[in-house]
This record gives C-alpha cells, structure tokens and sequence, in this order.
C-alpha cells in the first residue's frame, strides 16, 4: 500500500548542464600539451585571424564530433548553448558555414602538415604518460578501414569488394597507446597494403623518439606474396621496408 509521507520542498538557483561535461577537461588538455600552439604554428590556411586562429577551427570541428555531432550542421546547437561555450571559456565558436569554408582550404599538403603538427606533441606526452619499461618496445599498426558514404558522387570514392560506396583510408597507429598516427585517405576500392610502407616507416622515426624499438604489423604487401611490413627497428637505425614474414606467423 502507498502512505503519505512528510515531503520538504527546496528551491535551488538555476544551473546549467550538458551532456558532454568533459568537454572542459579536454580543452584544458590541448592546452596545456601545446598542441593549441603546435596547429597554430605548423597549419597556415589564414591570411588574417580575425578573431579565430587554425586552432579554434580545427578543435570546434573535433569538439563537435566529441559532443556527438555527426555533421557540421550540429555545430549550430553547440554555438547556442550557453554551458557549451561556458566550459570551453569561449564567448563565441566558428559557425557550420565557417567551419565547412575552413574545411574546404585543405589541400594534401596541409592535411599532412596538421598530422604532423598534432604528432609532434606524441613524444614527449609518450616519455611523462608511460614508464620506461613500457617504452621498450612500440607496436605500429598498419590495416584499411571502410568508410561507408550516403553517395555515389563524391569526388575520390569507389565501390570496396562487398558493394559498399565509399572511402578505405589507410590507419597507421601505435597499438601500445591506441593513437592514429597517421590516415590516408584512398577510394574504397584499394587494397589495405597500398603505399602502407612509407607511412608505417613515416611512423617509426616519430615513435623512435621515445620508444627503444619499434614492431611492424600489417597485411602483407604488394611486392611479394612472401613479404609483410612486420618487422622491428631500434632507434638510430634506417627504414626497412618490408621484412619477410617469420615461418611462425605463416
């Protein structure tokens, strides 16, 4: 049976809240790593900053993906919500136009040098983020990944193996960490191993800056069918290439 119980009422003042409340934490990690000021100073898409620099363009479209936006047009919803722009201590965030005008400046060059600008940060994050003994050895991942599109026009895309339309860009990242390093994009029709070499290598000398040794894992390559990019490098030493695959994976 239900009985009545004696209830006390308070009243509170009003507060604010939002879904994505790390949002703050995050911002204050950019920050505080430099990477803030590495894209500010290795990405130059503006002749005038006025008022926003390549970093609040770059960091409002990555907090919106965060925030749990899957177009630019969620932007609008972030820009108006108050507790959104309280926690980033921002008076205002690039608009959706804005942001899709500052997407469209990319070139390949400086999509590469943003990479490298956010890479750059990696190493000395590595050597304060992990002890020593964990910075024996650094495992490079090297695979395809299919990226699915609503379309059939877009410029670059193709139809993978399984009838899917879209784009199978190439993921180098360090398995230890769980951080894409490097992403290529390429039509969804490429192998897994198409120019994997290069980039893989590309990742090794940045990882050899804080690891002893670096570890390739991939799918095999195109060269040969006895030959993979698995392999170890220690620091100092020249890219490999690929190495041939021991009997004990075969």
């Amino acid at each position: 049976m239900m009985a009545a119980w004696t209830i006390t009422y308070e009243m509170s003042g009003r507060v604010s809240a939002i879904p994505c409340g790390g949002i703050g934490a995050l911002h204050m990690l950019a920050c505080n790593s430099g990477l803030v000021k590495a894209i500010d100073a290795g990405l130059h898409l503006l002749k005038k900053h006025l008022p926003y620099h390549e970093s609040n363009h770059v960091l409002n479209i990555a907090y919106n993906a965060l925030a749990g936006g899957t177009c630019l047009d969620d932007i609008e919803l972030l820009r108006n919500n108050e507790a959104f722009l309280d926690a980033l201590g921002a008076q205002r965030i690039p608009d959706p136009t804005t942001a899709g005008d500052f997407s469209q400046r990319f070139s390949e060059h400086d999509v590469l040098a943003l990479m490298d600008a956010i890479n750059a940060r990696r190493p000395g994050l590595w050597r304060r983020r992990l002890s020593r003994e964990e910075r024996k050895l650094g495992i490079i991942d090297a695979d395809g990944t299919m990226g699915a599109t609503t379309g059939e026009c877009k410029q670059g895309m193709n139809i993978s193996h399984d009838g899917v339309w879209g784009y199978h860009p190439q993921v180098i990242s360090l398995a230890n960490t769980q951080e894409p390093l490097y992403i290529v994009n390429r039509p969804g029709n490429r192998p897994s191993c198409e120019e994997a070499v290069q980039w893989m290598d590309r990742a090794a000398w940045l990882v050899l800056e804080s690891f002893d040794e670096v570890c390739y894992r991939g799918a095999p390559t195109s060269r040969s069918p006895n030959t993979s990019t698995a392999g170890t490098r220690q620091a100092g030493s020249s890219p490999s290439g690929s190495m041939p695959i021991p009997s004990s994976w075969r």
